[in-house]
């Protein structure tokens, strides 16, 4: 498991869909601890292009073009995240990164 890769959850809490499409943000050394949760960004089909939504698509292992909303992060125990969908590219990662810093008004991270 790994910072920027996407699991389809089934049934997650307070979302009305069966099923959702998350990618891990929490740093690295979490995801490596003991620690049972991590925190993850949710993935809709749609998105206005707010400076804190990363859009992605296909070549990400997704169905459709769709969009990461970092204003909605989530935790979720790791033992949820088994139906693996892809991993984003570095690219996207540094798209992901500026759109968390936004979403969390850490304006020194934004560049």
């Amino acid at each position: 498991m790994n910072r920027g890769e996407l699991y389809r959850v089934s049934k997650p809490p307070g979302d009305p869909k069966r099923q959702r499409v998350y990618v891990i943000v929490s740093r690295q050394m979490l995801i490596d601890s003991r620690y049972s949760s991590v925190i993850c960004a949710p993935i809709y089909t749609e998105g206005l292009g707010l400076a804190t939504q990363v859009a992605v698509g296909p070549q990400d292992g997704l169905k459709h073009e769709s969009w990461i909303h970092c204003d909605n992060l989530v935790s979720f125990d790791k033992s949820v995240l088994t139906d693996f969908v892809g991993t984003l590219s570095a690219t996207k990662i540094m798209h992901l990164n500026r759109s968390l810093a936004f979403a969390l008004d850490l304006p020194s991270a934004i560049q």
